[in-house]
This record gives structure tokens, sequence and C-alpha cells, in this order.
């Protein structure tokens, strides 16, 4: 990464992907390093019988906290927050979580643009967004917004993804900064900070 993207006080990073993204998850999670400053919030779509296992399927993978997003919980430095499925999550001024029931946008609730619009809105240059492997566009245009915010942005390297159309897309209307080998996305998400 460039270094005026490594001297950014990133405070917020929201991970967002589809079809092919867990798995690339789940192998990023042990390469972590466990005094990020961070919070994390990761998007995925996914139904909801799979609500009650994930929380604990990333928790085996990392000493990081994981937890399920839940309503007016405050973002904390170093703790992993997975959006719940049927619910958008948005981020408050008071950097607290809120769920929304709303409208679906791509066919998908949880809605990756929304968090990403939402992080943009309160942390501006200091969120960072990663979009992963995905067969639908969710998540091109919030990427582009937080983009224009000021905050970091960037997309697996379609190469590597399952499903190449999410960073494809987003690449396609110059949201992200840096495209990451699936392999390197935890040695990117160490170097922001």
């Amino acid at each position: 990464m460039e270094k005026d993207s490594l001297d950014k006080d990133i405070q917020l990073l929201v991970i967002g992907g589809s079809a092919g993204s867990l798995d690339v998850i789940l192998k990023t999670l042990p390469g972590l390093d466990t005094r990020l400053p961070f919070a994390i919030l990761i998007v995925l779509h996914r139904k909801s019988s799979f609500e009650s296992i994930l929380s604990d399927l990333f928790a085996q993978r990392t000493s990081l906290k994981v937890q399920e997003a839940e309503e007016k919980e405050l973002l904390k430095p170093g703790n992993i927050y997975i959006a719940p499925a049927d619910y958008h999550v948005l981020i408050e001024r008071d950097k607290t979580l809120s769920l929304d029931f709303s409208e679906k946008i791509h066919y998908s609730r949880p809605s990756i643009d929304v968090a990403f619009e939402s992080a943009a809105d309160v942390y501006g240059s200091a969120a960072a967004g990663l979009l992963l492997s995905g067969a639908n566009a969710d998540g091109a245009e919030g990427l582009k917004i937080l983009r224009q915010r000021g905050g970091i942005t960037a997309v697996q390297d379609p190469a590597t993804a399952e499903i190449d159309f999410m960073p494809r897309q987003a690449l396609a209307i110059h949201a992200a900064e840096y495209v990451i080998q699936a392999d390197q996305i935890a040695r990117y998400i160490n170097e922001l900070f």
C-alpha cells in the first residue's frame, strides 16, 4: 500500500461479500493481528438458517472478539461484528449499530451498499471498505461513495474470486483504489494501521 494510505487513522473496516466470500474470510481471520485498533463489520449475503453458527465459525479462526451485530451496540476497536441475516446494518453518529428491516437492495438484506454508505457518512476518511467475491452488484456503489468521502477502498482480485462479478463491478465504476489477491487480504488488513 502507498505511504499516504498508511497515514490515515482507520477506525472501521467494512468487509462485504456474497457467494464465494465465506472461504476467503475463513482463510483471512487466522492471519489478523490481534492488536487491530479498529472495528471490523462483516456484511455477507446469507440465509437466516446459517445465522446461529457463523459467529462461532469465525471465532474459531481468530483471537479477536467475534459477535453478531446488535441494535445500539457500540463499535469497539479490535472487535469483529457480523451483520445478522435479514437486517441491513447502519452506523449511527454515536458509532453504535442500528438494524433495519426495510426492503432488500440488489435482492439482498443485509445490503453491502447500505453498510458502506453508512460507514462513509459517519467515519469518512477514517473508514476502509473491502469487497469480496459475489454474484451481484451490491457493494459497488457504496464502495464508490466511501472512496469519494476519503476512505480506503479495495476489492478482492477478480482473478482469485470464486465469483468475480461483485469485485469487477466495483472496478468498472472506479470504486476501488486497491486490488488484493485472496491470500494477501490478512496482510492488507494488518497494514491499515
